[in-house]
């Protein structure tokens, strides 16, 4: 990475701040593993942790709390803003990464690689920040799964980028509107920490009863 290029970065994500005009980037991680969660946490102001949230938010202020510079070849600065004019995305990444001038993003999660996308939605989020506040062309970023000590690699590829615009729409409407998703029962739910709030198997069964009668 040039030095023009990492002082640029540097000087504006450190000045970057949250704004109720942008959306927050962790939202379309939300929004992806559940609509109804997302609508809870971002429209109505809930949440609860449980073991989950709370080792995921060890990881990230261990993350965090780690030092910038120079690993080999590679330039690491962490914890900084990242904003997207075009797309009204802000958020703060973990880890931002440059090796032979190619910046990428990596985002820390706490488990192993899951069924769902919603992990890959957040690093390609990421990436669009990134290349319009850098004006490069970013195709990949990673995701490192505490629980394997491992890096995934993210293809920021077409499909994954018109998922992630779609996304931004989505999360954009239930913002601006307050419109609530309905909840769902699905697996995902064992291990969401606001299901004692959103009960959707009790949900469920009220609904069938009421139709019943």
């Amino acid at each position: 990475m040039s030095k023009n290029m990492k002082n640029s970065l540097s000087l504006v994500t450190y000045n970057l701040s949250p704004s109720l005009e942008y959306i927050p980037i962790a939202a379309l991680n939300q929004y992806a593993y559940c609509p109804h969660r997302c609508w809870r946490m971002f429209c109505a102001g809930e949440f609860s942790d449980n073991q989950y949230t709370i080792e995921g938010t060890s990881l990230h202020d261990r993350v965090h709390s780690t030092g910038d510079g120079q690993r080999g070849e590679t330039w690491q600065i962490r914890a900084i803003w990242l904003k997207s004019e075009q797309y009204k995305l802000i958020g703060k990444s973990d880890l931002i990464e440059a090796e032979s001038g190619q910046v990428y993003p990596v985002e820390y999660k706490r488990g192993r690689k899951g069924e769902w996308d919603n992990d890959e939605l957040q690093v390609c989020a990421q990436a669009l920040c990134l290349e319009e506040m850098t004006g490069q062309n970013i195709p990949t970023g990673y995701i490192y799964y505490a629980h394997s000590h491992q890096r995934q690699l993210v293809e920021i590829n077409a499909e994954l980028r018109q998922s992630a615009i779609a996304t931004i729409k989505y999360v954009t409407n239930i913002l601006k509107t307050g419109t609530m998703p309905k909840s769902v029962y699905s697996k995902r739910c064992t291990g969401c920490s606001l299901y004692s709030q959103c009960l959707p198997k009790a949900t469920d069964k009220v609904k069938s009863y009421q139709e019943v009668n």
